[in-house]
């Protein structure tokens, strides 16, 4: 596993993480309504009922975090928001729309699994687990949803994989692969391949508990960058300091 280097942080240097016209849209007029919203979800593991009757929603530019002992729901919630999860009950809405089945059906009417893969590209996700692609370097990680989802053609790709990755600090690794990577940079990899697809709002999973503790700064300081930037965001973690002290946060 590589050291880190000073060199890996995110500067100031790097300017802004986001594309000017997507920080331009976050903060256009006032936000009406919620841009991602939870009714009444169910979700359950054989007699096991996980998820009982969760309901929240989140607007344009606010940063939501979710704190809960280990075992309450709080990754299933996640999942179920990125439409990686089925539902037992309820719905999941983005602007107003119901997500991952046909309008006025039920659950058994749940879409086919490439019109799912289109629906998630407004949902960013960043697992604590990092889940990269382990044959792939950082760059072709970021690049694959860009050629695989949104059929952008590789030049294209490629330069706007390697302008997030410098963005998050990670320029110089884009060669790398996982396993060349620490901690802290496999996450922040993570989410520049989150954000490439330019998502309406960014769902983060204990993004910091599987790294070192002097690993997790670096990916607090891009997360931090995000908030300032107005992305919107759901955050399940234990980092109370983090949750606090970002603008937006509830």
């Amino acid at each position: 596993m590589a050291t880190p280097r000073r060199g890996d942080q995110l500067t100031e240097q790097a300017g802004h993480i986001l594309d000017a016209d997507v920080i331009a849209e976050l903060h256009a007029g006032t936000p009406r309504g919620d841009v991602l919203e939870a009714v009444d979800v169910h979700r359950r593991y054989g007699s096991h009922e996980v998820l009982r009757g969760v309901s929240f929603g989140i607007q344009r530019g606010q940063v939501k975090a979710i704190l809960g002992p280990s075992g309450s729901g709080k990754s299933t919630l996640l999942r179920c928001l990125a439409l990686l999860e089925p539902l037992d009950g309820g719905e999941i809405r983005m602007e107003g729309r119901r997500l991952g089945v046909r309008d006025g059906n039920t659950r058994e009417a749940r879409l086919p699994e490439p019109v799912l893969a289109r629906q998630r590209t407004d949902i960013g996700m960043v697992f604590q687990r990092f889940n990269l692609f382990p044959h792939l370097t950082a760059l072709g990680n970021v690049m694959i949803g860009l050629t695989e989802v949104r059929r952008t053609p590789e030049r294209e790709a490629r330069t706007i994989a390697e302008t997030m990755l410098e963005r998050v600090g990670l320029g110089h690794r884009r060669e790398f692969f996982p396993s060349e990577l620490s901690g802290g940079q496999q996450q922040r990899v993570a989410i520049a391949r989150a954000l490439v697809m330019k998502p309406k709002v960014m769902l983060f999973d204990e993004p910091t508990s599987a790294l070192d503790p002097e690993l997790v700064g670096e990916v607090l300081r891009v997360m931090e960058e995000l908030a300032r930037e107005g992305m919107t965001m759901v955050v399940v973690t234990h980092e109370i300091g983090f949750a606090r002290a970002s603008p937006a946060v509830s």
